[in-house]
């Protein structure tokens, strides 16, 4: 299929699962992990359906790989943030990227609870409800906003921070200039579900981003753990990767 409709395939897999989300009551009822809640099962079941259906191979945080031999596959969040989805707090996304042999070719990032929708495909820029999107102009790190997974354990310089809760969504807000940058405080650090469709969409509206132990981001791999940064220029970036060095995650 050609990159639109590549688009039109990970769109529907969102219009799917918001589908199945609009039928739960409790949303807060356990899944099968102990960090997993029943709505993920639920959107898991028919983002995997979908996309499938649709040829695609799938790497999905809750069910693991599926179709491993097929050229493209998706990898997806059903729903990140769903601990904000749990209580109620409107920060929550489907996160979809496709990856070929060059790595990722396209991503769609929405967020469930408002229905605004970031896109990008490579090469061609990134979009938010199709209307393109650019990373805010530079700053240093005095005078950055900073979105962050976790907490740092000491102030390393910022001018201010949030920590929302959904990578996938902090990373497009890094896109659209929101917020000047993003890292990952923590130590259990993200799966690749968490940031690839935000990585794209990243790079695509002028962004950069690196991993903070220098591993390769894009990866097909349901283990691996990595530690995500994004900025609105190389210097910023540079900044936050030496801040990161600088502190103990837990």
């Amino acid at each position: 299929m050609d990159d639109a409709e590549l688009i039109e395939v990970l769109i529907g897999c969102v219009a799917a699962v918001r589908g199945v989300l609009d039928d739960i009551v409790d949303w807060r009822r356990p899944g099968d992990r102990d960090d997993q809640y029943g709505l993920d099962l639920v959107a898991d079941d028919a983002a995997v359906a979908v996309l499938t259906g649709a040829g695609l191979g799938v790497l999905s945080e809750e069910s693991g790989r599926h179709h491993p031999d097929r050229a493209v596959c998706v990898v997806v969040d059903p729903v990140d943030g769903s601990t904000n989805a749990s209580r109620g707090i409107p920060h929550f996304a489907t996160s979809l990227a496709a990856v070929d042999a060059d790595g990722v070719r396209a991503a769609v990032v929405v967020n469930l609870a408002t229905g605004v929708r970031y896109d990008a495909v490579r090469g061609h820029g990134a979009r938010k409800d199709g209307v393109g999107i650019h990373v805010a102009p530079a700053v240093p790190l005095s005078r950055a906003l900073v979105a962050m997974n976790g907490h740092a354990p000491s102030h390393f310089g910022w001018a201010q921070y949030r920590a929302f809760g959904a990578a996938a969504l902090d990373l497009c807000f890094v896109a659209e200039g929101a917020v000047d940058g993003y890292l990952d405080c923590t130590g259990s650090n993200h799966g690749v579900w968490d940031y690839l469709g935000g990585m794209l969409i990243v790079t695509e509206a002028g962004g950069v981003m690196a991993e903070a132990g220098d591993q390769e981001l894009c990866v097909l791999e349901h283990g691996a753990r990595r530690a995500p940064i994004a900025a609105s220029s190389p210097a910023l970036l540079a900044e936050l990767r030496v801040a990161r060095s600088g502190f103990e995650v837990t």
